[in-house]
């Protein structure tokens, strides 16, 4: 049976797999890299070190799995939204890539917003606000503050893009991923000239547009020797992480959305049509899905609240789970469920490294409110998890405003491996919320993106029907439900109390 591989290309490292062209996973690795941060708020990377972990990856994942070069039908790519890489005239890279979460462009995106004519003719044009981890303001800051670097820049690429480029020698992109660049006619799905000019920026830095489906290449003579596979086999178009993770996870038709609870937490909503939240809390992407979009919220530090309350306040956990060999996590869920839906009265508010989605706030920090002497540790573990999950809530909220169908939840990430923060998810969802059968993410998003693309499905749509179902499903618990859709208007008044106070605090900073 004929294998794909999908490529993601992440921030801490690039994935690999191989799966058969049923769906069933024969085998995935992962190799590490370094992110550098020469200043304080920058986030940058060597692509080099992309490449060398892909071709890494492909090897280890072909002996793994025994597979030959003629086994592999396709190779699909995902990786991380918004970075930037600068390649001269030579195809050679000009500068480190500047990442998603670099937030040295404070001043760009102001700039952009005032070159558009205001936010709301921005929106109208890409359907999205200027924000700092978007590519188009880096592309300024290149010019505004390298200009030596800017004028060596012929071309611009995604993360995952610069590996198609070595895969393929192409210069090429696909629609979801490029939707995260602020330079997208979503609507459209086509570069936006109107604003390109209005930026005066060169139509031709940018590379040719795919649908994610498609075939953008062969693999180059050279680049087959470095993986050991053989010259021409397809590339497709791939797509960004949070598109293509969504594949991987069967959100493929209208009323499916996921709630994915990583470090970050993430709301994704298919649609049909295009429909965008006119205040631009939430982002409109072209899907991955040809011809169909998706609406995105962003919770920065969802499941990395927990993650720091464990690391900063549960020495004693973490000791108590290494002698039982266990996961310190089960202790902490452990504590949690001894405490009340509520936690009796304390709020967690989950913005430890600002907020994306609904506030747009990089001011906006942790808090626990409603603290007293009743309260101990259990109660502050189970309201970093409802804080977090609210946060979650808040997107779909704003989802449901603008009439998008929330019928089925699909959970993933850490918060979905855990029955109590599942069941927790669904009680303060207010819904039933379910667990499929895959959980490898972006990776096989794209794996089943190369299978479609190539002919083994006549689109994604039935490439995941094929190889995705619910395996688990868990509904709200009625008064818990009660308990948190009476809380919840308290926790969104809470932001709203203190945004002038976070933002003072960040002057003292």
């Amino acid at each position: 049976m004929t294998a794909f591989l999908g490529i993601d290309i992440g921030t801490s490292g690039t994935k690999t797999l191989a799966m058969q062209e049923d769906g069933t996973i024969l085998a995935s690795t992962t190799f590490e890299y370094p992110l550098s941060s020469p200043k304080p708020g920058w986030s940058e990377q060597a692509p080099e070190d992309w490449w060398d972990a892909s071709v890494k990856s492909v090897r280890k994942v072909m002996k793994l799995a025994k597979l030959k070069p003629a086994d592999i039908g396709g190779i699909g790519l995902s990786g991380q939204m918004h970075g930037s890489v600068f390649l001269d005239k030579s195809g050679d890279v000009i500068r480190p890539a500047l990442l998603w979460n670099d937030q040295r462009t404070a001043a760009e995106c102001d700039e952009i917003e005032q070159k558009a004519g205001g936010r709301k003719k921005l929106i109208g044009m890409v359907a999205n606000p200027a924000l700092t981890g978007f590519t188009a303001p880096k592309i300024l800051w290149l010019r505004n503050n390298e200009k030596k670097n800017f004028d060596k820049t012929v071309q611009v690429l995604l993360p995952k893009d610069y590996v198609r480029f070595r895969l393929t020698g192409d210069f090429a992109t696909e629609v979801s991923d490029a939707s995260g660049t602020l330079l997208l006619d979503v609507v459209n799905r086509k570069w936006s000239k109107p604003l390109l000019g209005k930026l005066d920026l060169a139509a031709d830095l940018l590379p040719k547009m795919y649908e994610s489906e498609d075939v953008t290449g062969g693999l180059s003579a050279s680049a087959a020797k470095a993986l050991g596979l053989n010259a021409g086999t397809p590339v497709v178009g791939g797509g960004g992480d949070q598109a293509a993770g969504a594949i991987g996870n069967g959100i493929v038709r209208k009323g499916v959305v996921s709630a994915t609870m990583g470090t970050s937490g993430v709301v994704f909503a298919h649609s049909d049509e295009v429909q965008v939240d006119p205040e631009g809390r939430l982002h409109t992407f072209c899907h991955a899905v040809r011809g169909k979009w998706h609406v995105m919220g962003c919770v920065l530090s969802a499941g990395g609240s927990l993650q720091w309350f464990r690391n900063q306040l549960c020495q004693s956990e973490i000791a108590a789970a290494k002698k039982q060999k266990i996961d310190p996590y089960e202790l902490i869920t452990q504590q949690a469920a001894e405490s009340p839906a509520g936690s009796e009265g304390l709020f967690f508010l989950p913005y430890l490294t600002g907020e994306r989605t609904p506030h747009a706030d990089p001011n906006a920090r942790g808090s626990w409110v409603g603290l007293s002497l009743r309260h101990g540790k259990g109660h502050m573990a189970r309201s970093v998890m409802e804080g977090a999950t609210y946060a979650m809530r808040d997107s779909l909220e704003i989802a449901k405003s603008m009439d998008i169908p929330v019928k089925e939840i699909r959970l993933s990430g850490g918060g979905a491996r855990s029955q109590f923060w599942r069941q927790l998810q669904a009680d303060i969802y207010g819904q039933p919320v379910v667990t499929i059968n895959a959980e490898e993410g972006p990776a096989y998003g794209v794996a089943l993106l190369a299978a479609a693309g190539t002919g083994a499905y006549k689109d994604v749509v039935e490439a995941c029907k094929a190889t995705i179902s619910v395996v688990t499903k868990t509904p709200a618990v009625a008064a818990a439900k009660k308990t948190y859709n009476a809380g919840y208007p308290v926790y969104q008044q809470l932001y709203r109390s203190l945004k002038d106070d976070f933002a003072a605090i960040q002057k003292l900073v």
